[in-house]
């Protein structure tokens, strides 16, 4: 089994493994260079793949995203996810208007108010309606539907084996590895790094297995490391300090990837990454 295993975010849903690890690798190798740290060979990294699970069945027009509205954004978590995203985004973007500059309902107009917010952001830059709201289920979809969540973590235990020192987790993703280390007893792996994760989101956290009680559970033994690094622009890392909810073991770094706050490719090159995965990868 590999030594390190990647775990990707939302919005993958038509690509798989191997093209995601096309991006990912040499971005982590970089960061391993950055760092001075060691080489991996070939089989020495793997994707635990979940996209899947989000992608619409076949059908006679094609696969693609559903073609979602405002009006699909449904009451609670989703809405609650949406606003959250829409508060960070006009904290860091004077472009975006600020939620407290309208008169907010939670209607379909509030909802609309939002995506058009949000749309105008450069965070969100490209990314059109349907996506935005696709992105949005996909994380709700995660936390309240059993059967995505117990198969999506699924993805990441079958992915760990006796060799696996490092998880890298993005996103997304981040919630996902989190959840399949805490319901993995015993197992070897001596380093988890987070990427751009919304662990911290109070929507998020609150709905964690195993519940906080009342912080997070550790996700390992005493051996296990917590590097979790967020870009200040990130919006999906609404959260950057994750130490007051999973304890002070944790460590928790800011890195600077400019225009591209939430890519993962962007994150991994950064040496702060790498020193973190290196970290693993020498730990006994």
């Amino acid at each position: 089994m590999a030594n390190v295993v990647t775990v990707h975010g939302v919005g993958k849903q038509l690509l798989g493994e191997e093209g995601l690890l096309k991006d990912w690798q040499p971005a982590l190798l970089d960061g391993l260079r950055r760092a001075d740290g060691p080489e991996l060979g070939p089989g020495d990294l793997s994707m635990a793949f979940y996209g899947d699970l989000f992608r619409p069945p076949g059908r006679t027009l094609g696969v693609g995203d559903p073609l979602y509205t405002a009006a699909d954004v449904a009451e609670g978590p989703e809405t609650e996810l949406l606003h959250a995203w829409w508060e960070a985004a006009a904290a860091v973007d004077d472009g975006v208007v600020a939620p407290d500059a309208n008169t907010l309902a939670r209607t379909p107009r509030s909802v609309q108010t939002a995506l058009r917010a949000l749309s105008a952001s450069r965070f969100f830059a490209g990314l059109t309606l349907r996506v935005l709201v696709s992105d949005l289920k996909q994380t709700t979809r995660y936390l309240l539907e059993p059967e995505i969540r117990d198969a999506a973590r699924q993805r990441v235990t079958d992915a760990i084996g006796a060799d696996t020192r490092v998880v890298v987790a993005h996103s997304l993703g981040s919630v996902v590895a989190y959840e399949a280390l805490c319901a993995l007893p015993g197992h070897g792996v001596r380093a988890l790094v987070t990427l751009g994760s919304p662990l911290g989101m109070r929507m998020v956290f609150d709905r964690l297995s195993p519940a906080p009680a009342p912080t997070g559970a550790w996700p390992g033994d005493g051996r296990l490391t917590w590097t979790n690094i967020a870009d200040e622009g990130d919006v999906v890392a609404l959260v950057k300090d994750l130490r007051p909810q999973f304890g002070h073991r944790l460590t928790s770094v800011l890195v600077h990837n400019g225009a591209h706050a939430h890519d993962a490719t962007a994150y991994l090159t950064d040496r702060l990454t790498g020193k973190a995965i290196a970290g693993g990868l020498d730990a006994h």
